[in-house]
């Protein structure tokens, strides 16, 4: 017998309970199934069922064959999608999680621009600071900024995240330009506060010594656009990402603090559920992101 069929009706019937179910998957009998099980065994020469009339199990030597068959017909099934992916036209919807800030600033001219090119694709996002879970939400891909925790995701670097300390001219010429950090900790701080992984307010100076800029702050708010408007309108010190920053700091509009200080550079990703098999449509939008933002980001040229 075919030893491939053979191999699919072994996993199958590991995975269905019963010769009865996998044969049913594959239109077969129950004994034609069985058949199928035997001749492999036969071939291998070690028996990897422990079957009955009411139950099935795998035999020491069957629960590894069994992993790694599985693993063979899934590496099968992907070449076979990612084939047929290759030459056809890339379709259906496609699903992508973003930071609020981030998504509105940045991310409507690269989706405009993939659409432009993919006519039969319709694409959904969803803007949220706090991560979602990609299989359970039913997410393609998601845009991650900071530190990314352990996880089975796989991640792409789309451009360096850099942070910023910041304020108004107008508020620079009443409160004074802060000269160190010891300046900055008595200012009034502008702070964002439903950081998922962006650190706290940390300078280093040119000996790598760290300052935490800690104390009372004088405005909180979870999103980074009010902050920016609060800054530039004066209230106080803004501490935020480039992305979000950068083209004010750019057009004078903001003034970038202890420029002799370091702060801290993070990263954003594009991270999607697995390796084994990537969609033409989340590969591509991934590849315009990368082209979009590249390690030199439009927002960081000032």
């Amino acid at each position: 017998m075919d030893r491939f069929a053979s191999i699919a009706v072994f996993v199958a019937a590991v995975d269905e309970g019963s010769l009865v179910a996998a044969g049913r998957r594959f239109g077969l009998s129950a004994s034609m199934a069985g058949k199928y099980v035997s001749a492999l065994e036969a071939e291998l020469n070690v028996r990897l069922l422990h079957r009955s009339t009411r139950s099935l199990s795998l035999t020491d030597a069957g629960r590894t064959y069994y992993v790694r068959c599985q693993r063979i017909l899934e590496e099968f099934d992907d070449a076979n999608r990612e084939a047929s992916d290759t030459h056809g036209t890339v379709r259906g919807t496609l699903r992508v999680a973003a930071p609020v800030t981030f998504g509105t600033l940045h991310m409507g001219e690269v989706v405009a621009r993939y659409l432009d090119d993919h006519p039969h694709v319709n694409i959904e996002v969803s803007l949220d600071d706090r991560y979602v879970d990609l299989q359970s939400a039913g997410i393609d891909v998601a845009i991650r900024i900071g530190q990314l925790p352990d996880s089975d995701l796989v991640a792409r670097r789309l451009a360096p995240c850099r942070m910023a300390m910041c304020a108004s001219p107008a508020f620079l010429e009443r409160e004074g330009t802060p000269q160190n950090p010891e300046d900055l900790r008595r200012a009034p701080r502008l702070a964002f506060n439903e950081a998922v992984s962006v650190p706290e307010w940390v300078l280093t100076d040119k000996q790598n010594r760290e300052h935490v800029i800690d104390g009372p702050l004088r405005m909180q708010a979870n999103n980074m656009q009010m902050l920016l408007s609060a800054a530039l309108a004066g209230v106080g010190i803004a501490y935020g990402p480039t992305f979000v920053l950068g083209k004010d700091i750019k057009a004078g509009n903001l003034v970038k603090l202890l420029p002799d200080y370091r702060t801290a550079e993070l990263t954003i990703n594009a991270v999607y559920p697995t390796a084994r098999y990537v969609p033409s449509k989340v590969r591509q939008f991934i590849d315009y992101l990368a082209k979009a933002f590249k390690d030199e980001p439009p927002w960081d040229r000032y």
